[in-house]
């Protein structure tokens, strides 16, 4: 275990790093922080962090960066998460509140992440296999033409056009929309299936294969929309951050391009608490040189999706922390009251 005063010569060293992107000498860390102690104790500090791992030297001349370790232990011990000012909290309020729509709000929360963090930000959209159905709406547009519109708690709207085998009756396509909703709203999509599988057999003979047409059009929807989707904004951000990465920017935006790559970096939204993976802790070699901060949101208690954003390893730990929680919370709000 690191003394107290190590620790504070560490928490002094990443400060000055991500503050000035400078390497750090011990006389700079005594003249700049309050550390009671001579630059010779500071220096005995620094050799004993660098033998230990937490710190490294990057040329001969320099002073000394953090390395993965050694931020990992910022991160762990040492960073409390920075709080938003009430304007910035305003701000994201009223930007959030004027989303139209699901494709708005995600849209808005990847161009408010990346502004705030002047990071890449990454927004997945909720995921279907959490969501719980709101409506089936069935819209006759043709004797043997209907549409079907799913929409779910978390906002999300799928349209299906559907071709019936026979024509369907108004008294029909009422009395199946009446059933269909009073079993499958609130109810998640997995259930779905076991739950409207006997439907058929409270219509007449007649009117069953149009019945099961559109309950194989619903199914097939919800089997569909599992799969995950994700929005990503400002990677031109990178771009000032050249110096940071070892050998080019290449790989980064290469493994920024994957969505598996991304949907692993984010991690399992049922997990909904804040991740901070850093350097060499993310598995993907061309994200070696970042660090990824993400948290679950949701319109309840449980997390849908998840968010966050990549950038560099000399990374605002806390302000990036307390940016990515308060849009996560605004989000989670904006979707229990759409």
């Amino acid at each position: 275990m690191l003394s107290e005063r190590r620790l504070e010569v560490l928490r002094a060293i990443v400060q000055d790093y991500v503050g000035t992107e400078e390497p750090v000498g011990s006389k700079a860390l005594t003249e700049r922080h309050n550390l009671k102690v001579s630059p010779a104790t500071v220096r005995n500090d620094m050799a004993a962090l660098e033998d230990e791992g937490y710190i490294a030297q990057p040329h001969t001349s320099a002073g000394r960066i953090p390395t993965d370790k050694g931020y990992r232990l910022f991160v762990d011990k040492l960073a409390g998460v920075k709080p938003l000012s009430s304007p910035e909290r305003r701000a994201i309020q009223n930007f959030l509140e004027g989303a139209v729509d699901l494709d708005d709000v995600v849209g808005r929360t990847v161009r408010l992440l990346a502004q705030l963090t002047r990071q890449v930000a990454v927004v997945q959209y909720p995921s279907l296999t959490r969501s719980t159905v709101r409506h089936v709406e069935l819209l006759g547009l043709a004797p043997a033409r209907l549409m079907l519109v799913l929409i779910t708690d978390t906002g999300r709207v799928e349209q299906r056009l559907i071709d019936c085998p026979a024509p369907i009756g108004e008294t029909v396509l009422a009395d199946l929309r009446a059933r269909l909703n009073s079993r499958v709203v609130g109810e998640r999509f997995t259930e779905v299936p076991s739950l409207v599988q006997d439907l058929p057999e409270a219509f007449d003979a007649d009117d069953r294969g149009t019945i099961q047409t559109v309950l194989a059009t619903l199914l097939e929807t919800l089997v569909e929309e599992t799969e995950e989707r994700l929005m990503i904004g400002g990677t031109a951000n990178l771009t000032r951050f050249g110096h940071d990465f070892p050998l080019t920017i290449r790989p980064v935006l290469e493994a920024l391009e994957e969505q598996v790559v991304l949907l692993k970096l984010l991690g399992e939204a049922k997990d909904p608490g804040m991740t901070v993976r850093i350097g060499h802790e993310n598995q993907h070699e061309g994200l070696s040189s970042t660090s990824v901060v993400s948290v679950g949101y949701g319109s309840g208690d449980e997390a849908v999706a998840k968010l966050g954003v990549v950038g560099p390893t000399r990374m605002d730990y806390p302000g990036t922390m307390g940016a990515v929680r308060a849009v996560a919370r605004y989000v989670g709000q904006i979707l229990a009251e759409s």
